[in-house]
């Protein structure tokens, strides 16, 4: 059994960041559970251009409002507590925090292994477990 507290994976290597961004990695490859999980905060006002070409995820939104666009012009808005995005074609889009910081619980297949770092087209290489 696998039990977490969010408040002891801070300031680890669990415990990472970029610019508009900070991803905390309760579960990675090295867990053995076969997907990750991740309690992600996207800062107000950051707009972030991403393409998982390598892993499927879906996000959960627990706090804060946001928007999802596509990169074939399609809007969601408002996403916002309680509601769920799935990028299960690879999808290319622009997810963005309005009005305050936009908390997500993400999953993702294949796991992160918790070395990724987004490349220049927002996607992370291959998995590396």
């Amino acid at each position: 059994m696998i039990v977490k507290a969010l408040k002891d994976i801070l300031g680890t290597d669990r415990d990472v960041s970029g610019p508009g961004w900070k991803s905390r990695r309760l579960l990675l490859a090295s867990d053995g559970m076969g997907f990750s999980l991740t309690d992600t905060i996207i800062k107000e006002g950051a707009v972030l251009e991403l393409e998982y070409t390598h892993h499927l995820e879906a996000c959960y939104c627990i706090e804060g409002k946001g928007q999802i666009k596509a990169f074939g012009g399609e809007v969601w808005q408002p996403l916002e507590p309680f509601t769920l995005y799935a990028l299960d074609q690879h999808d290319r889009h622009l997810v963005q925090a309005i009005d305050a910081d936009l908390r997500l619980v993400c999953v993702f297949n294949p796991p992160l292994s918790g070395r990724e770092v987004h490349r220049k087209d927002g996607s992370y290489a291959p998995s590396e477990a």
